[in-house]
């Protein structure tokens, strides 16, 4: 049996994971992800109970109980680098015993949904809108550096979207997965649901022109009319794809529902979106 490093996983002197520094006992098996650290507050204020609150940098962490059920709610900053973070910290919490750093011989699955903000890329998913990445596309690279067990990236989408796209052999592989169908089913019935892409930034990489040039100004429109039997790219964003990558290969249960606050189609952005943010979250606390 691996005993693993402490070079390769981290621990505090406390006994909770180095960047989140929460303890295996704080984490629920249910677990809320956002981006702001702010947003962590506005999720817990509809809890019953508050067990235990940790702040670390922009993990923020509130573990309790919303109408009976055991919940943690925790931040993830922005992009897939600081999920290829969390996720593998929140794992470590579940599956490995800290005291002996080996797995544990039963594996815990976590239920990891993501509430987050995007931009709509079609017209049917206007500003104020509710989508599910039911599949989600990483521009980002990250889960290319890990294997992953057979069948687990969506192949056919990769190919169509490459040959689609001309995609430049300067940019990072895309990798495409599947969220779990069961939780997209359950939190998501009433909402649309399509391909999402993980961009590795928030201008460039999502077809922003500011002041430096595009150097592919022609890929935005590419995107939008990518069709795989039916699946339309649906938004930008900028975590799902390694929220589905690695939850699905260390055998948890994940997904990203997001709300659309910016129409790249009409050009339109709303910055004043607590009240969307707080309706979504309702719905992914009653349904989750």
């Amino acid at each position: 049996m691996r005993t693993i490093p402490p070079s390769e996983l981290p621990i505090n002197a406390d006994g909770s994971a180095f960047h989140l520094h929460i303890k295996p006992e704080q984490l629920a098996q249910t677990v809320v992800l956002v981006g702001d650290p702010e947003r962590v507050t506005l999720v817990a204020k509809n809890f019953d109970a508050i067990e235990c609150e940790v702040q670390s940098r922009e993990f923020h962490t509130i573990t309790g109980t919303y109408k009976g059920k055991r919940i943690s709610c925790i931040s993830h900053g922005i992009g897939t680098d600081n999920i290829d973070i969390v996720v593998t910290e929140l794992d470590a919490l579940a599956n490995i015993d800290f005291a002996t750093r080996t797995v544990k011989e039963k594996h815990t699955s976590l239920t990891l949904v993501r509430i987050g903000t995007s931009g709509g890329l079609q017209e049917f998913c206007p500003v104020g809108s509710f989508v599910v990445s039911q599949y989600s596309m990483g521009f980002d690279g990250l889960l290319n550096y890990y294997q992953t067990p057979d069948g687990l990236l969506e192949m056919d989408i990769e190919n169509a979207f490459k040959r689609h796209t001309n995609w430049s052999p300067r940019l990072a592989a895309p990798y495409v997965v599947r969220a779990d169908e069961e939780l997209i089913e359950r939190i998501g019935f009433d909402m649309i649901k399509g391909i999402t892409i993980s961009a590795p930034g928030f201008y460039g990489p999502q077809g922003r022109f500011v002041r430096i040039p595009l150097a592919f100004p022609e890929l935005n429109g590419k995107i939008e009319s990518f069709d795989f039997n039916g699946h339309k790219i649906t938004n930008f964003e900028m975590e799902s794809s390694a929220l589905a990558g690695l939850g699905k290969t260390l055998g948890h249960k994940a997904m990203t529902v997001c709300a659309i606050i910016a129409g790249r189609v009409s050009h339109t952005m709303n910055t004043s979106y607590k009240g969307t943010i707080e309706t979504l979250i309702e719905k992914v606390l009653e349904r989750i």
